[in-house]
């Protein structure tokens, strides 16, 4: 195939083009928060389950609590109950009743009066757990929105500017010879498509071409299209190429 040096050059431009461009549909497909914004997922998932589980902890404790704080109130009223009962008693062995009664319940309520003091405790500490867990989460849903907003912000970059260098390319590669435009894409497929030569090193597989392919190619017309040996794409030869 033949096309002038001017042509073959414009497909520099284009080759650029296609980079950008396929950067851009990266950038707007996969954008650089994505691998983080799934790790802040499954993080948040096993803060979620810790958090219900501390949650769950937390309220059989207040539960327990309730319950004891109940039973101290049935003894405080039994013995203002037996106080009263006792100081309108008459009879000397109903009074002695009383006051065993008035001593056992006593008992109880120092019994009760020390579990609560524990339980208490342990509400307490429950709730510092739960506060911990839930601050975690609140961090990690903190990040994880900062994150998912500054993706979509990406995203919506990388697609305008995709449509902007779409446009860039329609426009640069109409000034290029439908066969030789033609010949540039079915090369791109697997390589650059096009790249130049410069001091005997394809830029498109940054390989330094042997002797006896750029004697080959320094004895081709200006007009050539001559390729890479390595990669195949279309060498495009400059005062720059060392031939």
């Amino acid at each position: 195939m033949n096309a002038s040096p001017e042509h073959q050059r414009i497909l520099l431009d284009v080759a650029d083009l296609d980079r950008r461009i396929a950067q851009a549909e990266r950038a707007r497909t996969k954008p650089a928060q994505a691998a983080r914004i799934s790790e802040l997922v499954a993080i948040r998932q096993e803060q979620l389950r810790e958090l219900t589980a501390l949650t769950g902890t937390r309220d059989d404790v207040r539960t327990e609590l309730q319950r004891i704080e109940s039973d101290v109130a049935l003894v405080e009223q039994r013995r203002a109950r037996d106080a009263q009962r006792l100081a309108a008693a008459t009879n000397p062995k109903e009074a002695q009743a009383l006051e065993h009664e008035i001593a056992s319940l006593a008992r109880r309520q120092s019994d009760l009066e020390d579990a609560q003091l524990d339980v208490m405790g342990r509400v307490e500490d429950a709730d510092a757990a739960v506060a911990a867990q839930q601050a975690l989460l609140d961090t990690t849903t903190t990040e994880g929105t900062a994150l998912t907003a500054q993706a979509k912000a990406d995203v919506a970059a990388a697609t305008d500017l995709g449509a902007q260098l779409a446009r860039d390319r329609e426009a640069v590669s109409a000034t290029v010879p439908a066969p030789l435009l033609a010949e540039y894409t079915r090369r791109a497929a697997n390589s650059a498509g096009a790249a130049l030569l410069t001091r005997g090193t394809c830029e498109g597989c940054r390989i330094v071409l042997p002797g006896t392919d750029l004697s080959e190619i320094r004895r081709a017309a200006e007009d050539a299209v001559v390729s890479c040996p390595e990669c195949g794409c279309i060498l495009v030869r400059t005062e720059e190429s060392g031939l």
